[in-house]
């Protein structure tokens, strides 16, 4: 017989977290896709979006950008691009976080003064 392994969150678990958890606090928001689709084998690959940039994009209520990048809780490894893009952000006036669920974004949401 074999052993159930237990299997954390995915990413894509933390994604939808993520987006309900905007919702409910009414923060314009929306998902931020980026990647490469090969329409056929023949053909070249077609690049979409910003390398390296955020799951989330948005604008807080105060007018700041909004910049969220979600990570599965246990391996979900933040490329160097990714950490790149939210400093840029960060450096620029706006937020960026790294988040791992709905309670942790939560928390930084309101450490950044996003949410009271």
């Amino acid at each position: 017989m074999k052993k159930a392994i237990a299997v954390g969150k995915n990413e894509q678990s933390v994604v939808r977290e993520i987006d309900n958890l905007l919702n409910v606090y009414q923060i314009f928001h929306w998902r931020n896709q980026t990647g490469a689709l090969k329409p056929s084998a023949s053909s070249r690959p077609i690049r979409f979006g910003r390398p390296g940039s955020s799951d989330f994009i948005g604008i807080c209520p105060d007018g700041r950008f909004l910049a969220i990048e979600c990570k599965r809780p246990v391996g979900g490894v933040v490329s160097d691009l990714q950490k790149k893009f939210l400093d840029e952000i960060i450096k620029r006036g706006g937020v960026g976080i790294i988040t791992r669920g709905a309670e942790d974004c939560l928390v930084q949401l309101k450490e950044w003064g996003v949410i009271r």
